[in-house]
């Protein structure tokens, strides 16, 4: 209890998003994920931008499960329904690093309800 008391807002919300993580079943964290590796993630969306690759539309969006982020990028997409900052979701696919952070290219990804967030 005291514990609670004496962190920040930011500490309780990496916590509460990382145990919202383990309650998922089959979900890695986020900074246990390395290059080339399958997995299969869950966070909350922090931001979410269209950033052209090679002349390409791509949507691109941060998620952060509490532990580290990630960038998904759905390439092709200028625009995906229900993607947006706040929203949870998880997503599976093989891990890259680019620019020394990791990415997941056009991933299988499942909307959690907007009653669960």
């Amino acid at each position: 209890m005291l514990d609670r008391l004496s962190s920040s807002q930011e500490e309780l919300h990496h916590a509460e998003l990382q145990q919202d993580t383990a309650a998922v079943g089959g979900c890695t964290r986020i900074c246990d994920c390395d290059d080339r590796q399958i997995v299969k993630v869950t966070g909350t969306l922090r931001t979410v931008t269209l950033r052209p690759r090679a002349g390409v539309p791509a949507l691109e969006a941060e998620l952060f499960d509490g532990s580290a982020a990630l960038d998904v990028v759905w390439l092709g997409r200028r625009s995906i329904a229900g993607i947006e900052p706040g929203r949870k979701l998880i997503a599976s696919g093989r891990i890259s690093m680019s620019r020394g952070r990791r990415v997941l290219f056009n991933p299988r990804y499942e909307l959690r309800p907007l009653g669960q967030e």
